[in-house]
């Protein structure tokens, strides 16, 4: 079930008896969790009928004992264990293993919401007591699995994240912050939740409300120097490199060169397509939106295929230099210079 599915169905006041949360990306698995922490119960109801519990504290058997406690002067009780991943045998091995928990899962208290959150793994549903655990939350509850999200539709989620909270981001924007903040979704809300702060209900996040509020420069950005690249503009690419090395805190050459590397490998790569014919899928091979693929396709034009040969040696080399190989004392600013030196003559 989508998240907004379960969030719509609880904010209609309708709670399962037990939320299994499991997956890689924490963030989904805090928004179910922390909601029904703070809404299944009104505050007086909470004093007596909600429990907090972390998984290296706690066993299944533990669990289920308060799981099968009837609410005090409540519809209902809540029973929360995070960092579940941490207890020990919570889906035991061995085909014939018993599990209490599992006993639980079949036949849970109506009047218990039992929330599971097993953060950064999965159980295994291949084995027989993971297969059934599964079935039987299914049955009564929700399984629900938070996937990462893939660094090439982080913009896109950006973009929906926005959109879905009230507010507008254009795509360029949208991918300012998802370079500069990576794919920690939680750390990407927090930072939005500042750039709201200054702005009404509808309206714009733009390059200089980040700039003002998280820091991140809307002209010295790697976006730009991809740009100034693209168009051969080589004044502009060396005031950003200069920027970039008197700076190398905020720009790392460890986080330039793969950033430049996919950027001249989604140019080869559409060059290659192009070659057979089959621009058509150019969006959906590179995993970039339409709206930048004109921006790839001008790289393509301005950059030969020889070109875009040696512009891999040369990060090559500068990867190598940036780790002490074959170099004695050129710095990381210096390296940066010289790479852009090469990449643009």
């Amino acid at each position: 079930m989508p998240i907004q599915n379960i969030l719509a169905e609880m904010r209609a006041g309708n709670y399962k008896p037990v939320y299994f949360l499991q997956g890689e990306e924490p963030f989904y698995i805090d928004r179910i969790s922390d909601y029904i922490e703070a809404h299944a119960l009104t505050e007086d109801e909470k004093s007596f009928n909600q429990a907090i519990h972390y998984g290296r504290d706690v066993n299944p058997a533990a669990i289920v004992s308060e799981a099968k406690r009837f609410p005090m002067m409540a519809q209902r009780q809540v029973v929360i264990v995070k960092e579940a991943q941490d207890i020990r045998n919570l889906v035991p091995s061995g085909e014939d293993a018993k599990s209490e928990l599992l006993s639980y899962l079949e036949n849970p208290q109506p009047t218990t919401v039992l929330v599971i959150c097993h953060k950064y793994k999965k159980i295994d549903t291949r084995k027989k007591i993971g297969k059934a655990m599964k079935a039987a939350i299914e049955k009564h509850g929700v399984f629900y699995t938070s996937e990462k999200i893939k660094d090439w539709n982080l913009s896109g989620w950006i973009s929906d994240h926005v959109q879905a909270l009230g507010y507008h981001i254009d795509p360029r924007t949208s991918s300012i912050l998802a370079e500069y903040l990576g794919n920690d979704l939680a750390k990407i809300d927090n930072e939005l939740g500042k750039l709201f702060i200054d702005l009404e209900k509808g309206g714009s996040i733009t390059p200089e409300l980040i700039e003002r509020n998280i820091g991140i420069s809307k002209d010295y950005n790697v976006f730009e120097l991809q740009n100034a690249i693209l168009h051969r503009d080589v004044q502009k690419a060396n005031r950003i490199i200069i920027h970039f090395s008197k700076n190398l805190k905020d720009h790392p050459i460890q986080m330039l060169l793969p950033t430049l590397h996919g950027f001249f490998y989604k140019i080869m790569l559409l060059q290659y397509l192009q070659k057979r014919n089959r621009s058509n899928e150019a969006a959906r091979v590179l995993r970039v939106p339409p709206f930048f693929l004109k921006d790839y396709q001008m790289g393509a034009r301005n950059f030969t295929e020889k070109k875009l040969r040696a512009i891999f040696r040369y990060l090559r080399e500068a990867d190598n230099k940036s780790k002490g190989i074959d170099n004695v004392s050129t710095d990381a600013g210096d390296l940066m210079k010289e790479l852009m030196f090469k990449v643009l003559h």
